[in-house]
């Protein structure tokens, strides 16, 4: 096969076939019809020499050479769109570009939210789509489905480069009328009370929960909860303790009856980066994005 002979958009077409192992799926995600992902099907096989899918039972699997070629593919296609990225200059001006970010609701509320007032001045036309932090997100980096994940340092892929984008300490939130806030919280108050945590997107656990497991501290979870949002109002009314970050609490506790207090158990500062894949190094949009959520974080510390 000559490589002038092949159609590059088949390969769009070859990724989702091998990760869905279906026509039907893969012809859903990226919108094809049924008809034209089985003839997309025929045309890989020709070129490629191989199945790709074969039948298993009612399922359909990939075969091993597709199997080999998955992880090619991946950094191929990431290529592909840096490529296409660079031969751009941006503009944020006149550009018309959406930046596709993972953040949990606590990085968009601290950090995402008030930079978007900036934006839609000096960069009117663009678009940006936030995904919760899920599980799945590093793949989705890998393929250049996302363009941007902002978490902490030791939730984020080894492979591919960071930025620091600001440190972030914890502080104990609780309900105004918490006897252990009222005399002041000491170690004691905090490892015997009653916790209430957060799980993200099946994540088993949040930094700060990491770090307390890590450390051995021994608490009593009572509540998980789903979002960082919505713990200060699980609070009022109870004697239980959240473990928060300080950014965020002292941004949601301003018009509710609690109270914050210094952590009293040691806790690492968390360190909350900016990811992007190796191959978007000299993405200029992406790198002005990054610059724009730095300097932010700076003028909010």
């Amino acid at each position: 096969m000559r490589f002038q002979n092949f159609d590059l958009n088949l390969l769009g077409a070859l990724r989702a076939l091998i990760e869905e192992r279906s026509v039907t799926r893969a012809a859903e995600r990226v919108g094809l019809s049924q008809p034209a992902m089985s003839a997309a099907l025929k045309r890989l096989r020709e070129a490629l020499g191989d199945d790709i899918l074969v039948p298993n039972g009612r399922a359909m699997i990939p075969t091993a050479h597709a199997q080999m070629l998955a992880p090619m593919l991946d950094d191929l296609l990431g290529g592909m769109q840096s490529l296409i990225a660079a031969a751009n200059v941006f503009d944020p001006a006149t550009s018309k570009r959406v930046f596709r970010i993972v953040a949990s609701d606590y990085i968009t509320m601290v950090l995402v939210a008030p930079l978007l007032a900036e934006l839609e001045r000096d960069a009117p036309q663009i678009g940006i789509e936030i995904t919760p932090a899920r599980v799945g997100a590093e793949l989705k980096l890998a393929r250049g489905e996302i363009d941007l994940m902002l978490g902490p340092e030791p939730f984020l892929s080894p492979e591919h480069p960071t930025r620091l984008v600001f440190e972030e300490r914890f502080v104990a939130v609780g309900w105004r009328g918490n006897p252990r806030f009222e005399r002041g919280l000491s170690e004691r108050d905090y490892l015997d009370g009653g916790h209430i945590v957060v799980e993200l997107g099946g994540h088993s656990t949040n930094f700060a929960e990491f770090e307390a497991q890590r450390l051995g501290y021994e608490r009593r979870i009572e509540v998980v909860a789903p979002s960082f949002l919505v713990v200060p109002w699980m609070l009022l009314g109870t004697q239980r303790i959240a473990t928060m970050h300080e950014r965020l609490a002292r941004k949601l506790v301003t018009d509710l009856p609690l109270v914050i207090a210094p952590l009293p158990v040691a806790m690492p500062p968390m360190l909350e980066m900016a990811q992007y894949h190796a191959a978007r190094e000299r993405d200029g949009g992406l790198q002005w994005l990054i610059e724009r959520l730095v300097a932010q974080a700076a003028a909010l510390s």
